[in-house]
């Protein structure tokens, strides 16, 4: 029987190690866009600083900077700063241009109204995975929207199921306990986990594979623990989710005998 209780692309993927090429202005630029993509409100320059170690007098000019071509924007009364639209602007064409949200989503539609559940695209993004699309519950109880946030691979279901799937992922020093989890998540083909997104929150993961067999990404179905049951896991999420993970790779190009049906 799968393990069902819950107990954690074609492009090349971007690197954290800077080449002969870096620019060291430029990363401290990008270093500040990241930071400010990392919190859930307006910050001072204070905050900026003091987390990127990095003096108030450079935060400023390139904040400054970011604000006047709207990459930015500022509060007045309170002088906090957060992302603008032209940041935003530059997210939605780049998701709008991507194969794999383009043929996931009206198929993640159609299961997030199926079971009333939260459904996620996530990738990986160096050690971590990204939130990139989602399609949310209307249910009163539901989880903070992830979208943009990154979580360590080996803590998360679509992490793991990213380890399992791409062997040179999983760290060196991963314990026999690790790499007999992800031998498997290999072979049951989905990951779930509770507590690495948040306290209470299960999230259950299947791969989604391109044309030449290599992992673009996962399909995450993701709720609170009281919801997401093991009986519940086994008899109706997990079937309908590897069936629409299927259907989402057959949209990428990748064939394989056990695509049977489409969700109703």
């Amino acid at each position: 029987m799968p393990e069902t209780a819950c107990p954690p692309n074609e492009w090349i993927l971007p690197s954290r190690n800077k080449g002969s090429y870096s620019i060291q202005s430029v990363e401290n630029a990008l270093d500040v866009l990241e930071a400010l993509c990392e919190e859930d409100d307006e910050v001072r320059i204070s905050r900026l600083s003091e987390k990127l170690k990095m003096n108030k007098t450079s935060v400023f000019r390139l904040l400054a900077t970011f604000e006047s071509r709207g990459y930015v924007e500022r509060k007045k009364d309170s002088g906090k700063y957060r992302l603008g639209l032209s940041a935003y602007e530059i997210g939605q064409k780049l998701i709008s241009r991507m194969g794999l949200i383009k043929h996931a989503h009206p198929v993640m539609e159609r299961l997030a109204r199926k079971f009333d559940e939260a459904v996620y695209i996530a990738v990986p993004r160096g050690d971590e995975i990204l939130f990139l699309d989602m399609v949310d519950t209307s249910q009163q109880v539901k989880i903070v929207p992830l979208i943009g946030k990154r979580f360590p691979q080996p803590t998360t279901a679509p992490g793991q199921v990213i380890m399992a799937n791409r062997p040179m992922a999983a760290p060196a020093e991963a314990t026999p306990e690790m790499k007999s989890r992800l031998n498997r998540i290999n072979q049951n083909g989905y990951a779930c986990e509770t507590g690495g997104l948040g306290d209470g929150i299960c999230c259950l993961a299947v791969p989604l594979f391109a044309t030449d067999g290599e992992l673009s990404g996962c399909l995450c179905l993701v709720g609170p623990d009281f919801r997401i049951t093991s009986e519940k896991i086994e008899a109706e999420l997990l079937p309908n989710l590897r069936e629409t993970g299927n259907i989402i790779s057959s949209k990428l190009g990748f064939h394989s005998s056990y695509i049977t049906r489409r969700i109703s």
